[in-house]
């Protein structure tokens, strides 16, 4: 784990220097960049932990936090590999057929091949039980029919991994859904992107209109998607980027204060850290238990909703120790971006109030 966090530091100190991208806030998300993907894919840091027959590289969980943790805090541009390596991957290679894993896993763990996740829909909000996309069995495979919102690189990616319904809907809600693996470019799927204040689309509505899934494209089981999805859930909501995306925020709120700081300046700028240094142990506990082959669905929803209240509290402490006007370039454009996609991080991966109400559900039980 210590071995390799100077080979990615050592990278991205390069890359910085040649001027290969500029650090931000939200860069997993915001910070599309293809041919930096690439470059990741080649060094092996993609697919980390994956099986060598698929490209990956049979390293630790923790070797991958390390350079997810590295990557995050330099506001590097990962966005175009970062659903289909954080989990489209681990659910393939879960619950995917020798085919898929080999079709997909290799161009993934390249940074070639990317991935997005249709979940949400127009009607139903974070209630993914209450969607309404649906399928009808045809020769060969499924006709696929319904919308899904809030779509993170729709527009950008090559598959969309969509959970619908396959079934009728019964009093049992969960059951009679399945993931299917959708070719964006297939015929009757319609993508507009969403344009953030910012001006940037990070987003997309996606429109289904009798698309033909072929039967082999069924991810899983048919009828088990709820139980493979919320398995999906875990790794996404678990990872360090759950609290670092509003980071390289902090490391410049401190090089802005100095080392002569005020007492209440260095207390909140204190408390800040000694809360990022508790959010981090939770998540290399869930990398641990995810080494071991646990879904710590619960400390992932806990992760998730504390480190997004912390990622918004490291903006409005920047805001009231320094004038964003009277702060550096680099403060003021990490500021603004900081503030711009703020109202995203307590929706994205599960509002707040719905994760309160899966750890409620587990403290009653």
């Amino acid at each position: 784990m210590d071995a390799i966090r100077p080979l990615i530091r050592s990278f991205l100190a390069d890359e910085l220097s040649a001027g290969s991208f500029q650090p931000r806030c939200d860069a997993w998300l915001s910070g599309h960049d293809p041919v930096f993907s690439r470059r990741l894919g080649q060094r092996g840091w993609i697919g980390m932990t994956w099986p060598k027959r698929y490209g990956g590289g049979e390293r630790s969980y923790l070797d991958r936090y390390v350079v997810l943790e590295e990557l995050l805090a330099a506001g590097a541009p990962v966005a175009a590999h970062w659903i289909a390596d954080r989990q489209t991957g681990p659910l393939l290679l879960r619950y995917g057929t020798t085919l898929q894993k080999e079709r997909f896993l290799p161009q993934i763990a390249r940074g070639e091949l990317y991935f997005c996740i249709g979940m949400s829909e127009p009607d139903a909000g974070s209630d993914l039980a209450s969607i309404r996309t649906r399928t009808q069995p045809v020769k060969g495979g499924l006709l696929l029919s319904g919308a899904k919102v809030w779509t993170s690189h729709a527009h950008r990616s090559h598959f969309i991994l969509t959970l619908a319904r396959t079934a009728p809907k019964t009093e049992a809600r969960h059951e009679g859904i399945s993931q299917l693996i959708v070719d964006v470019q297939s015929k009757g799927v319609s993508v507009r992107p969403i344009k953030l204040l910012t001006g940037e689309a990070d987003f997309s509505e996606v429109v289904f209109d009798q698309v033909f899934v072929p039967e082999d494209m069924v991810l899983g089981t048919a009828g088990e998607g709820w139980r493979q999805v919320m398995s999906e859930l875990s790794y996404e909501r678990s990872g360090p980027e759950r609290f670092l995306s509003t980071y390289p925020l902090l490391a410049e709120l401190v090089r802005q204060v100095g080392p002569t700081a005020r007492s209440e300046e260095a207390r909140a700028i204190g408390e800040l850290y000694a809360r990022l240094a508790a959010l981090r142990e939770l998540s290399m506990e869930i990398a641990r238990g995810l080494e071991g082959g646990q879904l710590p669905t619960i400390r992932a929803a806990m992760l998730k909703d504390l480190g997004t209240r912390f990622e918004r509290e490291v903006v409005e402490t920047a805001r009231m120790l320094v004038e964003p006007s009277r702060g550096s370039e680099t403060f003021q454009r990490l500021y603004t971006e900081g503030v711009t996609h703020g109202p995203g991080f307590t929706l994205r991966g599960g509002t707040s109030e719905i994760l309160r109400g899966i750890i409620a559900r587990e403290l009653h039980a």
